[in-house]
């Protein structure tokens, strides 16, 4: 057992397998009590069950540590809301939450349904919006506490997975909002994109070349939960983590701009806009273009 998180409470959701499982396993044996939360669906959102849960604080407590199973359904407010309740009925404190739940239901945008697109929202987005809201309510008192949010390098866009990038798309802007309308109470936010090896990724269809393992991400959490993060004044800040790399996203700015005196017409910016404004490449989008190359010729393209 390490002292890394000594004295502090931290709430994980999804923490019954994977990404989430390590996360919750390693802030416990940094010395941290934790509210292990999982619905314990299939990677479809189907069949839930308490079990998971269950099982990784049986985990938890083998090693020493102390933990309290949630099987709630965060994407709902009263789950989000439950996961905060039972850290303060069972620690009376909430010192950080780290939101990894989500489900996957993969559709061409053109032929997603509306019974596709809701669930992986509402559990991505909605599920991270209903503990962050509950948690930022105490933690605001508290005057301390930090936020973590999972997002993807998705979030630039996906082929087929338009609902789960809108929702890791949204889930780094959430998390800015968090980190401007909570830095004066002492509160840090963050997101974290993760590349490792899960029941997720298993379906990546690419050969992912940068790739870890859920201990990885999990010792990013770990830090960006302690003491030192919030001394360091990280926060608005998304992190990828991928084995042995760590690297930050740059955040939203303009690149060029023109103005013209009088106003727009659709003539006048169709003179301006191709040559002084010009377009950000897009690199997802070249990505794509390779991986159609790669297979037009048989092959499986690298990510």
């Amino acid at each position: 057992m390490g002292n890394f998180l000594a004295g502090k409470v931290v709430a994980v959701t999804g923490a019954g397998r994977g990404i989430g499982r390590a996360v919750a396993l390693a802030a416990a044996a940094e010395g941290a009590r934790v509210v292990v939360n999982d619905y314990g669906v299939s990677v479809e959102g189907a069949s839930p069950t308490s079990e998971v849960a269950e099982a990784v604080v049986k985990e938890i407590e083998s090693a020493g540590g102390e933990a309290v199973a949630v099987a709630d359904d965060i994407s709902t407010m009263a789950g989000g809301q439950r996961v905060v309740d039972v850290a303060m009925a069972s620690y009376g404190r909430i010192d950080g939450v780290v939101c990894v739940a989500g489900i996957l239901r993969e559709r061409m945008l053109f032929n997603m349904t509306e019974e596709e697109w809701d669930p992986v929202v509402a559990t991505h987005l909605k599920g991270t919006f209903t503990v962050f809201r509950a948690a930022s309510a105490v933690m605001r008192k508290q005057r301390a506490g930090t936020l973590i949010g999972f997002t993807s390098g998705n979030h630039q866009g996906s082929v087929s997975q338009a609902n789960y990038s809108a929702a890791k798309g949204g889930i780094i802007s959430l998390v800015r909002s968090a980190a401007l309308g909570l830095n004066r109470y002492g509160v840090t936010a963050n997101a974290v994109a993760p590349v490792a090896r899960t029941r997720m990724s298993a379906g990546v269809p690419m050969e992912l070349t940068e790739i870890g393992e859920p201990e990885d991400v999990a010792a990013l959490v770990v830090y960006l939960l302690s003491d030192g993060a919030a001394e360091q004044g990280i926060t608005g800040q998304v992190y990828t983590v991928a084995g042995p790399k760590i690297a930050v996203w740059a955040q939203p700015r303009e690149l060029r701009s023109a103005y013209a005196v009088g106003g727009w017409t659709p003539e006048r910016i169709a003179e301006v806009l191709p040559g002084s404004v010009g377009v950000d490449p897009m690199p997802m989008l070249e990505r794509v273009r390779e991986m159609r190359r790669a297979a037009a010729e048989g092959a499986r393209p690298n990510a």
